[in-house]
């Protein structure tokens, strides 16, 4: 009975190594193997002379032998049916190659890493969080209590019906995590997303990009803030680049400060840009509450800091001239194409 199984190895053998050309050769194919009077059939008409010991081993045999047959049968199907060359069809190698566009950078990715790029320059390091935060991080901590009016500011969009639970509004979430879990000194920038129930509109989003950054060490001063927004300043929009200040308020920040920029556009002669008025503002700062640094246990009397904020939208519009927020959200290629 060996003959029985060696004649079904070799049929095996044969299968794997078979390589129809054509969809002819493969229809010759399965008609010689899988057909109705194909081998296939005759190799399993040998079961019934086997002894009851062998045809466990013999059926095992057969099962593998199909399974190939059938798996080469529908590779090969494919192959052809996806018009693909066959071995016989040499391709010509002297034609020229196919042009694959090339993709580009976002404009808010390139923004976001040129700010990184200059904040590193001067000692600041990337720092992330959660997206979905808790109250004490997002508010609580940055002194702003559930009573405070300055988070009706923040159309928040909450996910736990107790208003626990949220997605961050502002990544200052991060700054409070990063007090609570090191030591002074310490010096990041926190570029994120950030949530707020907005009307979507040429200037405002439901979801935007903030960078943020936190300074706190020994004598830190209103001086080491103005000096750092001012190499960011001219490092970001050109060395003729000054900058203002405007009193302002924040819960987590005293004294508290609007950042202006003179308007690189008009060179402060007044533009549209500036609404002729020759500054621009984009962002906002201030030297860190004590009252921040003590809910995240940071000794006051030795320490202090500074706290900054900007949109990545706005200064990439700022930057490119672009005077819609929704462009950066709807994947116009031919919008993208300007940031090659």
């Amino acid at each position: 009975m060996n003959e029985i199984f060696d004649k079904a190895n070799a049929v095996l053998a044969e299968i794997q190594s078979s390589a129809p050309n054509n969809a002819e050769e493969l229809e010759q194919f399965r008609i010689k193997y899988i057909g109705s009077k194909g081998i296939l059939k005759d190799l399993f008409g040998f079961m019934g002379k086997l002894p009851n010991e062998q045809k466990k081993e013999y059926g095992q045999l057969m099962n593998t032998l199909k399974a190939a047959a059938e798996a080469k049968l529908e590779e090969l199907k494919i192959t052809f049916e996806n018009g693909k060359p066959s071995a016989t069809e040499i391709p010509d190698l002297t034609a020229p190659g196919y042009n694959f566009p090339l993709g580009t950078r976002h404009p808010l990715s390139i923004i976001k890493n040129r700010i990184i790029e200059i904040f590193g320059h001067i000692g600041f390091t990337v720092a992330d969080g959660p997206e979905i935060e808790d109250d004490w991080h997002n508010f609580t901590a940055l002194n702003t209590p559930k009573d405070h009016p300055a988070r009706d500011m923040q159309d928040t969009f909450f996910i736990t019906p107790d208003k626990e639970w949220m997605l961050r509004t502002q990544t200052s979430s991060v700054q409070i995590r990063k007090m609570e879990s090191e030591k002074p000194p310490m010096r990041y920038i926190f570029p994120g997303r950030v949530y707020r129930n907005e009307t979507i509109s040429a200037r405002a989003h439901c979801t935007f990009h903030q960078v943020e950054g936190l300074y706190i060490d020994e004598n830190v001063s209103f001086v080491d803030l103005k000096q750092t927004m001012l190499y960011f300043a001219q490092e970001m929009f050109g060395k003729n680049t000054d900058i203002r200040f405007r009193p302002s308020f924040f819960p987590f920040t005293e004294p508290s400060a609007e950042m202006d920029i003179s308007c690189f556009v008009c060179g402060q002669k007044g533009c549209p840009v500036c609404k002729y008025t020759g500054w621009v503002e984009i962002g906002g700062c201030g030297m860190v509450d004590p009252a921040v640094l003590e809910n995240c246990k940071v000794d006051t009397k030795k320490y202090s800091g500074f706290a900054f904020g900007m949109g990545i939208e706005r200064i990439t519009m700022l930057k490119y001239q672009i005077n819609d927020l929704r462009l950066f959200f709807e994947n116009d290629v031919r919008f993208l194409k300007h940031f090659n």
